[in-house]
């Protein structure tokens, strides 16, 4: 497509065709070019049982492509119609303690289900081959939101799906035993067929059938995904494909990472929280970590919203200038496409009150006026597409160590895998030094300051990657609670933590978890929470000490310590320090990488910086105040056609085009 991608999920099935035809000189209004059509379509495209009405469709997709629109068309397969599920109530999915979701909602189905995927498989064909030359279609949206609502299965299928996949997985029910240790508590199997999913038990359940049951989950939808885009590969073989993710601080479901190899595109949808008072901050951590799962190559955002949802316990609307803040904050983290659920708001249903392009008011509205001005400011901005976001700092984020931290036993069930990291990255946000997100096995050479946030499960190769990083310069800092056991969630014998004990010269010997609500302070004035350990510098250091515990029964035990290999340093962290104790580490080890801000600038306005292979680079400088800022910056400003005058006004956007 020439410029950014701007547009939203369209539903012309839920309205009459003066209101399609009215639909279409809007978007002309609005400046869109880019819509998901077809969704949650598959009732009204296949009402009775191999009975097909596609003349909806046809008339939607050529007015489209009559006015320059184009497709992403889906698979129709989110949500089954109520013919299938009530002819094969099989394919509903079951809960952990037995319970059946009936139809009646949406995504009533289980990946694993042979009947759904033949049925689903047979509708994307149909699909497929009805629109396969059609000029609109540029884009293929496989299902929709895979993993959302629910994302564990434990019907009569599920059991023998994941039977097969830990026969594929272990190869014999020996290995499977030692990788379980299932000596414990009597678990052991004789064969693959005593083995069902970890459902509700009298007490905990075996760590390592939770962790490889989290896997097959995940592995189970983009086995289903693959079904569907094989027949797209056959039919439309030189029409890319993806599905919309659910990146967030919130979701982990599905390891995304490992997913990202066979998307063409990585899609994102995300909604922020109304009463986190930071959102926007969360919002910024949710684009990077898409932009990781992406490669650091440009994204489409999918879905996000105008104003309110209607899923939150309390559904406020967005603040003045807070969409387009939030549009192009996407964009500035590199996103090449703005989206919306959805275009046309709802006058029936269970989304009804969540907002949308055009919302319930119609054009006489501030949600329809800021649209307009969204689709206005993407057009001036659209010289950005294809640039990548410069970062110098990366977080190590894996999905396998988020669901084997939070498992259960654990020392505390109070720590949270993305808590030390989110708090980094809020941080650096707030220092407008802008991080990556890269997976364990991703190449850290590019990397001035790697942040190693309780990393609990860790292969050998990553600790070894990890390592030689700092080997190579850059600076690492690795938290508690990382290294402390390998892949198979078996601990690292020998002392904390495990993995990283040479590299850092430290060995903890206890961990000391805190209780709710208490703190301990560090010798040099730092207030921690959460967590604490008996550390003990090792012989292999020299590791220097550079805070100390000095409460009871840890005064004097290292908090803090460096350690100095190759040309880099490796730093270890044993608590969860408040915000100003993180902001203080963070500083020493900007100052220690040499990683500076993009631009300086007046508190609270987020910078984040574009780089295209040509070198030109784009500054986007985002004002979150109601006060205007300034950014020390040389360049035109894209959204007003002038000379940037070194000020962003309060609640607005400057993109520099820098000189």
């Amino acid at each position: 497509m020439n410029g950014l991608a701007y547009g939203g999920d369209y539903n012309p099935e839920q309205w009459p065709e003066d209101v399609r035809r009215e639909d279409i000189e809007l978007m002309k209004e609005a400046g869109v070019n880019f819509l998901s059509v077809a969704i949650f379509s598959w009732g009204l495209l296949e009402p009775v049982e191999g009975q097909y009405d596609f003349d909806w469709l046809d008339d939607v997709m050529d007015n489209l492509q009559e006015a320059g629109i184009k497709v992403a068309l889906a698979t129709a397969t989110a949500s089954p119609p109520a013919w299938l599920a009530r002819k094969h109530p099989e394919i509903l999915p079951v809960t952990a303690e037995g319970t059946r979701l009936e139809r009646g909602s949406r995504r009533h189905y289980t990946p694993s289900s042979s009947v759904y995927r033949r049925y689903a498989t047979t509708m994307t064909r149909v699909i497929a081959e009805r629109y396969r030359n059609h000029p609109a279609l540029a884009l293929w949206h496989v299902d929709n939101e895979l993993g959302c609502h629910v994302g564990e299965f434990y019907g009569e299928e599920d059991a023998a799906a994941f039977r097969a996949w830990l026969e594929r997985r272990y190869g014999s029910i020996e290995a499977l035993n030692e990788a379980w240790g299932t000596a414990f508590w009597s678990q052991h199997y004789a064969s693959f067929e005593e083995i069902i999913p970890p459902g509700a038990a009298p007490t905990t359940l075996n760590p390592g059938q939770q962790l490889d049951f989290a896997r097959f989950n995940s592995w189970a939808f983009i086995d289903y995904y693959r079904a569907l885009l094989a027949v797209i590969r056959e039919v439309t073989p030189n029409i890319p494909a993806t599905t919309n993710f659910m990146v967030s601080s919130a979701t982990k479901t599905l390891d995304y990472f490992d997913w990202s190899k066979d998307m063409d595109v990585i899609a994102n949808d995300h909604y922020l929280v109304a009463a986190d008072p930071e959102r926007e901050i969360e919002l910024a951590f949710s684009a990077d970590l898409t932009r990781g799962v992406a490669g650091g190559e440009p994204w489409i955002l999918m879905e996000h919203s105008t104003s309110a949802v209607n899923w939150q316990p309390h559904n406020q609307p967005k603040m003045p200038g807070e969409m387009l803040r939030n549009s192009l904050t996407h964009v500035a983290r590199g996103a090449d496409a703005v989206m919306f659920f959805q275009w046309r708001q709802s006058k029936a249903g269970s989304e009804k009150f969540h907002s949308a392009m055009v919302p319930h008011g119609g054009r006489d509205t501030q949600v329809w006026r800021n649209v307009v001005e969204l689709g206005d400011a993407l057009s001036k901005v659209e010289s950005v597409k294809g640039s990548r976001v410069e970062s110098r700092v990366a977080f190590v984020f894996d999905y396998e160590a988020w669901w084997a931290s939070e498992l259960d036993s654990h020392p505390s069930h109070d720590v949270k895998y993305l808590e030390t990291m989110r708090a980094f990255h809020r941080s650096l946000y707030l220092r407008g030094v802008t991080a990556d997100f890269v997976h364990p096995s991703d190449d850290l050479s590019g990397y001035d300051l790697i942040l190693v946030c309780t990393l609990y499960a860790v292969t050998d190769a990553a600790a070894a990657s990890i390592a030689a990083a700092a080997e190579r310069g850059a600076t690492v800092l690795i938290s508690y609670f990382s290294g402390i056991v390998d892949e198979l969630d078996h601990v690292r014998l020998g002392g904390y933590p495990g993995a990283f004990r040479e590299l850092l010269g430290i060995r903890t010997e206890e961990f000391h978890p805190l209780f709710p609500g208490s703190t301990l302070t560090l010798s040099d004035g730092t207030v921690g929470s959460l967590w604490s350990e008996h550390v003990h510098v090792t012989e292999s250091g020299p590791a220097e000490v550079l805070a100390t515990f000095t409460d009871y029964p840890l005064d004097g035990v290292p908090a803090l310590t460096r350690r100095s290999t190759g040309t880099g340093a490796a730093w270890y962290l044993a608590t969860l320090p408040d915000a100003d104790g993180i902001d203080s580490l963070t500083a020493r080890l900007l100052e220690e990488s040499g990683v500076t801000s993009v631009a300086q600038a007046s508190a609270g306005v987020e910078l984040v910086r574009r780089r295209s292979a040509d070198g030109s680079s784009f500054l986007f400088a985002i004002n979150h105040t109601r006060d205007d800022v300034t950014v020390k910056a040389d360049g035109d400003e894209l959204l007003s056609g002038a000379r940037f005058g070194g000020v962003v006004p309060a609640g607005a956007v400057a993109v520099i085009a820098e000189d």
